[in-house]
Parts: structure tokens; C-alpha cells; sequence
């Protein structure tokens, strides 16, 4: 289990532009980012990004989240996988906590 205080660092670190940008050719629209959605078969750009919320959301077909959400979705990973992902991308160490169980009952 990944302990939590390394857990809030890889949060903190993963800016959801950079996480989508590294899948969808995002373009500056406003104070969103705007591109075609990596979910659906995509004609016109209708997932946005939002890096002051840190998210992201397709308007046509409804997916979208943090960037814990889109490496899940878009890589097939489990949760604890997205976060080894992010902090492998960011540089983060993984620090694994210890559960001690008590054999002693």
C-alpha cells in the first residue's frame, strides 16, 4: 500500500494538462485546453481540460476526471497503478507503508 502522505505528493504534482497532453494534441482555448477525445471516435475537438480544477471532460461522450481518472482509463490500470504511473513520470519515490497485524488474538 503506498503511503498516504506519498500518495498526496504524486496528487499535487500531476498537472492534468500535462498528464492529457502526453495522449490528445491539446489546443489553449479561453482558460481551457480543447482537443479531440481519445475515448470516442472524435470529429470535432469536444474534451476539454481544465488545469485550475484539474480535470478534464469530453462533452460528447462523458468521460473524464483527474488525472488519477485518465491514466486509469486510458492506460487500463488499476488505481494504485495510475499512481506508480504518475509518480514514475513526475520522479516521485514511493514510499510503502507498513500495516503491522497483530498475530497475537
Amino acid at each position: 500500500m503506498i503511503d498516504r502522505q506519498t500518495v498526496e505528493k504524486i496528487l499535487d504534482a500531476a498537472d492534468i494538462v500535462d498528464v492529457v497532453s502526453d495522449y490528445v494534441a491539446l489546443k489553449k482555448r479561453g482558460a481551457n485546453w480543447v482537443g479531440l477525445c481519445p475515448f470516442h471516435n472524435d470529429r470535432k475537438p469536444s474534451f476539454y481540460v481544465t488545469r485550475t480544477k484539474g480535470f478534464c471532460k469530453c462533452f460528447s461522450c462523458g468521460e473524464g476526471g483527474s488525472p488519477v481518472n485518465f491514466i486509469m482509463k486510458i492506460e487500463n490500470m488499476s488505481y494504485p497503478e495510475a499512481l506508480r504511473y504518475l509518480a514514475k513520470k513526475y520522479h516521485i519515490e514511493i514510499v510503502v507503508s507498513i500495516v503491522q497485524i497483530d498475530t497475537h488474538r
